[in-house]
């Protein structure tokens, strides 16, 4: 048997260098970026370090530059490495890419909602959201009054905890939510609300799972992985939950609809499904209606909370960055009244440290995937029409000439050399162009008034024996997912 081996393997040898040098033949052909070989079946996936994607990333733009070729599995991606050309396609070019990319992890929502949306689909859907949250509210006093009136119930919480150990993440998430769900449904959820809870804790799992192994392998492989057991078959079992509840909040709307006074975004979306039912182009269906209410509550909830968090942990091992931030309240808003928004102008102390731990964070370093329309070039390479790209927005974010120091939490990054606030453009957490985080300015209002509000009130403190916090994050893949938070609010 032994010469039958070594035929049949220097045969698969010689099929091997055929591919590559197919392979490699094709490529300079077409012009395509560089990137390192990709192997059958599993692309470069063995290079590709699931734990830490975006330093993967980092060494291989050091070595094939700032645009450059990977294959998930048989999928070409082209990965886009650095402020400069991350900007070219998001904002100077962002026609040419404003197409959302695959992800199989929401595959059931493709082509719907505001997230993976494309084309007609996603203009009409953005523009009548964008149009309506301002009609009820967004970027208003009323927006702002309701984050203060949850701010209170919140600090009334905190200080239940009469400052023993205690890890903030669901209530956080369930004061941080209910701003969302007032503008879509009308309606706060009591914390101890257990439907709200169970809703909420599969919405952090879910932010988990699709940044774990797991769920990057569904993403290269997701025919295989749709066979096989593991956590990834959580994350749809989730998504189950959340589904059927939010649908039961529209049916209950429904059921009580009054066209012509809508009370919230769900009425809004069930007044324009009605209005359109004759027409059978329409983009305002029910299952778009279900997409985008979820995509809204999700993002709207989770994301936001996360950050909160985080930068309740830099502040507790930052402690000299902490007393700044309360000696800002101090002055600015003394101990009386609640803050306000219009407060933000006199504090470029927690403006700074609100962008920095924004930046820190890194939130999204991936970027979130997008599509070439059409035939185009990129950093002198062709990019084929459908092509999935990543803008890597971390790379805009740890920048060294943007940022000095950009591997420290240092808040005068944002700070001028008279301690006014700076703005920087490489400051990218939301993305940039026309597919830019929709609720950024209510995530940043939320940010500034729950922060604010709770340095008011209590001082940060480690619990006893646990004089540190790890702030790297517990799961880095789509997204940086902070380890847990337990700490102490102490009041004053």
């Amino acid at each position: 048997m032994e010469p039958v081996g070594t035929v049949t393997t220097i045969l698969l040898v010689l099929v091997v260098v055929a591919l590559v040098a197919g392979w490699k033949k094709e490529r300079r052909s077409q012009n395509y970026p560089p990137g390192p070989l990709a192997l059958p079946v599993i692309g470069n996936l063995l290079q590709v370090k699931a734990a830490n994607t975006c330093e993967t990333f980092r060494k291989l733009s050091k070595k094939y530059g700032p645009v450059f070729t990977l294959h998930f599995g048989s999928e070409r991606v082209v990965v886009v490495f650095g402020y400069e050309v991350v900007r070219e396609v998001l904002l100077n070019r962002g026609d040419e890419f404003t197409d959302r990319g695959r992800f199989p992890l929401t595959e059931k929502h493709e082509d719907l909602g505001l997230f993976m949306s494309n084309g007609e689909m996603w203009v009409q859907t953005r523009r009548f959201t964008l149009t309506t949250l301002r009609d009820f509210g967004m970027g208003t006093r009323s927006v702002e009054e309701w984050v203060q009136e949850e701010t209170g119930l919140l600090l009334q919480e905190l200080a239940q905890t009469k400052g023993q150990p205690f890890n903030p993440a669901t209530l956080l998430s369930a004061a941080v939510g209910n701003t969302i769900c007032r503008i879509l449904f009308g309606e706060r959820f009591g914390y101890g609300d257990e439907e709200y809870r169970r809703i909420l804790r599969c919405l952090a799992e879910n932010f988990r799972l699709e940044s774990s192994i797991a769920g990057q392998l569904y993403t290269i492989l997701p025919s295989l992985m749709n066979h096989l057991p593991g956590p990834h078959q959580t994350y749809f079992r989730n998504n189950s939950i959340m589904e059927k509840f939010l649908a039961r909040k529209v049916a209950e709307h429904e059921a009580t609809l009054d066209s012509a006074a809508p009370r919230d975004f769900v009425d809004a979306f069930l007044c324009r499904v009605e209005q359109e039912k004759g027409n059978p182009g329409t983009v305002f269906s029910r299952d778009n209606m279900y997409v985008t209410v979820f995509d809204m509550f999700v993002a709207g909830t989770e994301s936001t909370s996360i950050t909160l968090r985080y930068c309740l942990m830099l502040l507790l091992e930052h402690p000299e960055v902490a007393g700044k931030v309360q000696q800002e309240i101090e002055q600015v808003i003394g101990r009386e009244r609640s803050p306000s928004l219009q407060d933000r102008g006199a504090m470029p102390y927690t403006e700074a440290v609100l962008h920095e731990s924004l930046r820190f964070l890194d939130l999204v370093p991936l970027g979130f995937i997008r599509r070439a329309k059409r035939d185009t070039q990129l950093g002198g390479f062709t990019i084929p029409k459908g092509c999935t790209i990543y803008p890597i927005l971390s790379s805009a974010l740890q920048d060294p000439r943007h940022f000095k120091n950009p591997e420290a939490f240092d808040p005068h990054h944002f700070l001028d050399e008279k301690g006014g606030f700076k703005k920087s453009e490489a400051f990218l957490p939301f993305s940039a162009g026309k597919r830019v985080c929709l609720g950024e300015s209510l995530a940043r209002a939320q940010l500034f008034l729950f922060l604010t509000a709770i340095l008011q009130r209590f001082q940060l403190r480690h619990p006893p024996g646990r004089p540190h916090l790890d702030l790297r994050p517990e799961v880095s893949g789509i997204m940086n997912i902070p380890g847990p938070l337990e700490l102490c609010f102490c009041p004053y």
